[in-house]
């Protein structure tokens, strides 16, 4: 066991894009308790997830880019090492709540990856998860009559952190909240009426889920002050994709930013990051580095002081430095490997069979030999010709060419090609 054992909590909001909290400038939703961590913590501007949520939680969980280690949607072999089997070898007593989507078909796959207890939504591939939600709860699956499914997984980490307040823990929340289909919650005026369940887009069910999904997170951090726990606990808050389609939100400078979870652009994958340990960082902190999903996993080892095996290779780097309000070593770019569900998704695919960019806060560069500007061209609808480029653009072309280059052998051989959206469907018919 580490000699300094502080507990752990990351938090990971589903299809929650970087505009939707009021402290990176939202102004559709009511986030206080997010936008007062933020206030007494570090808030991070540049914080980049997959386009959508299987590829997301691989990399978290696994230190490493797809390119690596990804099979297919909602799932992640068996023999990857995850945060859950480092934190658990080491003594800590570890702990996963919320969405699963990484194996349905074995209710022992939350244990073999590291959690000792586990109360989840789609382990199973089937039931609700908001009214009356169908959950796993360590291995026994069971439906919740006249119970919102978030509360439920809340009760259940609450449980666990007072049952394991004298030991260092890992609670890793996969939040069920936000994705849709957007349903009135117990604060909503219409909750429980006809047609507040409805399977549809509505943007106010939609505020009111971020607003319960905050409230949420506010009586977790009251649960640790009441426990005398919060100034021995890092919490790291962060989104899986950019926001669900169906979701506008309007931003202090007047614009507007729609959901545009499931693409390669900003909003698919700008995420908020918020990072909050009591007296271990400078208050209100902004700041302006990279991080990547596959940062997750050094970070929090070295919080811990938990040891990573040196036959693991990692693409992701610490940024607790920068937590601490030291310079650390800041990323010079982002590189992701992509793999799409539909074919609506794929005018990026390159010859490998998947989306493969790399990008730092200005510039971007697929593998296809796209370039973006992304100053003036956040949407990315005007490519420009790299070999017409000059100054900053042509040398950061250079650049994330060569970040590209680091990866064209990373994919093992005995892992099979990305399959093509459209064919996935032909095999299952």
């Amino acid at each position: 066991m580490p000699v300094s054992c502080p507990n752990i909590i990351v938090i990971l909001a589903d299809d929650l894009g970087y505009e939707c909290i009021g402290a990176n400038g939202g102004k559709s939703y009511q986030t206080p308790h997010l936008d007062r961590i933020a206030s007494t913590g570090v808030r991070f501007e540049h914080c980049y997830a997959q386009p959508n949520c299987t590829p997301t939680r691989v990399q978290m969980m696994t230190g490493m880019s797809n390119v690596r280690n990804y099979v297919d949607f909602g799932s992640l072999e068996k023999s990857q090492t995850t945060f859950g089997h480092l934190f658990r070898d080491t003594g800590y007593a570890t702990c996963i709540a919320g969405k699963w989507q990484l194996g349905s078909k074995d209710p022992s796959l939350p244990r073999h990856f590291g959690f000792d207890e586990h109360c989840l939504w789609s382990m199973l591939g089937r039931g609700e998860r908001y009214a009356n939600p169908s959950l796993s709860v360590n291995g026994e699956f069971n439906t919740f009559a006249g119970k919102y499914g978030p509360d439920v997984c809340q009760e259940f980490v609450v449980d666990f952190i007072r049952r394991n307040r004298s030991k260092p823990f890992l609670v890793y929340y996969p939040m069920i909240l936000t994705h849709g289909h957007y349903e009135a919650t117990p604060d909503s005026k219409d909750y429980g009426q006809p047609g507040a369940q409805a399977k549809a887009a509505n943007q106010q069910h939609f505020a009111d889920m971020v607003a319960y999904m905050d409230k949420q997170i506010g009586n977790l951090t009251k649960e640790l002050e009441a426990l005398g726990l919060r100034e021995n606990t890092l919490i790291l808050f962060s989104g899986d994709n950019g926001t669900g389609r169906g979701a506008t939100s309007t931003l202090e400078d007047g614009s507007e930013q729609d959901g545009e979870k499931g693409s390669t652009t900003r909003g698919g994958m700008h995420v908020p990051l918020i990072a909050s340990w009591p007296g271990k960082m400078k208050p209100g902190t902004v700041c302006l580095d990279l991080v990547d999903m596959t940062d997750f996993l050094p970070t929090i080892c070295e919080a811990a002081g938990v040891s990573v095996p040196k036959t693991l290779t990692l693409d992701g780097r610490s940024f607790l430095p920068q937590v601490r309000g030291e310079k650390g070593q800041p990323r010079d770019w982002i590189y992701s490997y992509w793999v799409p569900l539909r074919a609506s998704q794929t005018k990026h695919v390159g010859t490998r069979g998947a989306v493969e960019q790399a990008f730092d806060q200005h510039f971007k560069l697929y593998s296809t030999g796209k370039f973006f500007d992304l100053d003036h061209d956040v949407e990315e609808k005007s490519p420009r010709r790299v070999a017409d480029l000059q100054g900053d653009a042509a040398a950061a072309a250079r650049k994330l060419q060569a970040a590209l280059e680091q990866f064209k052998d990373a994919r093992p051989a005995s892992l099979s090609p990305p399959t093509v959206p459209g064919e996935r469907n032909k095999k299952t018919k």
